[in-house]
């Protein structure tokens, strides 16, 4: 076990992020710690006025190969691992005339900032750390005798330790520090594993497989309020969406807002900005309504119309920066989440007022043809798989009816086929003039959710007194494809015109007859979008 507590007598400073160095050091000295350091962070130190060792005269060997070679020698990792109160370690610094190092603070070379940036493939192999990490593992193993920090933002906190305990760290901080040691080199690594394997361009799964994050944000519980949670944000290039999100005034964040607002962001960027605004509204993960419009505010109030119970307590997403007019119409009802690429000043103004509702800014869109991974856990393991990164618009159409559709249906197929990717299967959507009018999702079978969908286009026509079903004239689409006609024949019933889904059913000859009976257009996209 380690012991209670170990003073530090010096110190090996080797730092990428020079912020707060030169404080931290000057209290190190201040508390008679002997100071060393190398390359830069020597030449930072000793330009402040600091007396600082440089690591060559420890090693004797200067530093070589443009830097790659400098805390790589047993001077160095002698000192590191050396066990304090074994006799064989201490004859062995001894006779070699390795002094020991009691305190390491090291934080790397900025590959995921490098990544991040979308530099070269050789500027990032330059900035992958090798003695870094090397010296990182070797502190944190020997954690009994020594302490290691790879975080600026420990430096506060483990000088008032060593203030407070004449200059010593206790054992609890020592290992807090080494896990958080291992757990840096470990996302670093990840980043790295996960970067080379996305260069590569065969198909192949790696024989390996890295995780790393960086903690985010603590939750204040996951899904139910006995469950834990916490946000961690992935190395490297990061989407737009909530891991780039600025929360502009709202309570905190809760696991259930993370993740409706990721499905609210995704789907709604499924439409581009550039042709027309559009918005998502999002509860427990599945579109409630989705539209498009000339403006944020028409959208909205078309998407909203589709099932404002459901919308209630729900998550807004908006493909363009808010302005005042969606803003002031949002408010109007219970609304948890809102997530924009940006907003102006006099819509953020009127968010204001609800102290409580989360207005988040992503600073950009998501491509949703971007290809990348999704994971999911499972007893024992996770599951891997690309992201659904194809759009109905990279999609052959194909229609299988002796009815051709109309423009008008060709167009509300599109739009009901992009909703439907976000919708949790089973899925079926009903579109027309550019919102939804009806989903049912996450049944157990298509027939339920095609009632389903067409119950809620019902409602939505109540609600509004009109005379018949939203679902009139609509088109509909269904995320795979009815493996019965049964399905079908009730978005027909429902009033729909044009279906389009991705066939590919051992009896799409029945169901293709049944639609032609029926006299709807239908189209197959040879494409699936399950979503569980």
């Amino acid at each position: 076990m380690p012991r209670d507590h170990i003073r530090v007598n010096r110190a090996l400073l080797s730092v990428s992020d020079k912020a707060g160095l030169i404080e931290f050091a000057t209290a190190l000295s201040g508390l008679g710690v002997e100071l060393v350091s190398t390359g830069g962070t020597h030449r930072t130190l000793s330009e402040a006025g600091l007396t600082v060792t440089e690591v060559s005269e420890l090693t004797r060997f200067p530093e070589m190969m443009d830097g790659r070679v400098k805390t790589l020698h047993p001077a160095v990792h002698g000192g590191l691992l050396a066990v304090r109160d074994n006799p064989e370690h201490q004859a062995a610094l001894a006779a070699h005339g390795i002094g020991a190092i009691d305190l390491l603070v090291v934080n790397l070379y900025p590959f995921e900032e490098t990544l991040k940036g979308g530099k070269a493939y050789d500027d990032c192999v330059e900035n992958i750390d090798v003695g870094g990490p090397a010296m990182i593992r070797a502190a944190a193993k020997n954690h009994a005798d020594v302490g290691v920090v790879v975080d600026v933002a420990d430096y506060a906190a483990l000088l008032d330790e060593l203030r407070a305990n004449d200059g010593a760290l206790t054992a609890a901080t020592r290992r807090r520090l080494a896990q958080k040691a291992f757990s840096r080199t470990a996302s670093y690594d990840a980043a790295i594993a996960n970067w080379l394997a996305g260069v590569e361009s065969s198909d192949a799964a790696p024989e390996f497989r890295a995780l790393g994050g960086r903690l985010g944000q603590s939750l204040r519980y996951g899904e139910n309020p006995h469950q834990t949670a916490s946000f961690y944000r992935l190395p490297g290039t990061l989407r737009p969406g909530i891991a780039t999100a600025r929360q502009v005034q709202g309570k905190e964040l809760s696991y259930n807002n993370l993740n409706d607002t990721d499905a609210a962001y995704e789907c709604v960027a499924e439409f581009d900005p550039a042709r027309s605004a559009a918005v998502a509204i999002i509860k427990h993960a599945n579109p409630c309504g989705v539209a498009e419009g000339d403006d944020l505010l028409s959208a909205y109030e078309r998407a909203l119309a589709c099932d404002p119970t459901s919308a209630f307590g729900g998550i807004v997403a908006l493909n363009r920066p808010l302005d005042a007019e969606a803003a002031k119409k949002i408010v109007e009802i219970f609304t948890e989440v809102i997530i924009a690429p940006d907003a102006s000043e006099e819509a953020m103004a009127i968010v204001g007022a609800k102290k409580n509702l989360r207005l988040l800014l992503a600073g950009g869109l998501p491509d949703p043809r971007e290809r990348g991974e999704t994971l999911r856990t499972v007893a024992g393991g996770f599951l891997v798989q690309g992201r659904d990164a194809l759009t109905v618009d990279d999609m052959d159409l194909r229609v299988v009816t002796k009815r051709q559709p109309t423009d008008a249906e060709l167009a509300d197929m599109r739009f009901a086929y992009r909703v439907a990717k976000h919708v949790k299967s089973n899925a079926i959507v009903y579109a027309k003039g550019g919102a939804t009018v009806g989903i049912g999702a996450g049944q157990m079978s298509r027939v339920d959710s095609s009632i389903t969908a067409a119950r809620k286009a019902a409602e939505a026509a109540s609600r509004l007194g009109l005379p018949e079903s939203l679902a009139k004239g609509s088109a509909v689409a269904s995320d795979a494809f009815f493996p019965f006609a049964d399905g079908l024949l009730a978005a027909a019933e429902a009033g729909a015109t044009a279906v389009i889904q991705p066939g590919g059913s051992m009896r799409d000859d029945d169901v293709i007859k049944a639609a032609d009976a029926a006299g709807l257009a239908m189209v197959f996209t040879g494409v699936r979008h399950f979503r569980h």
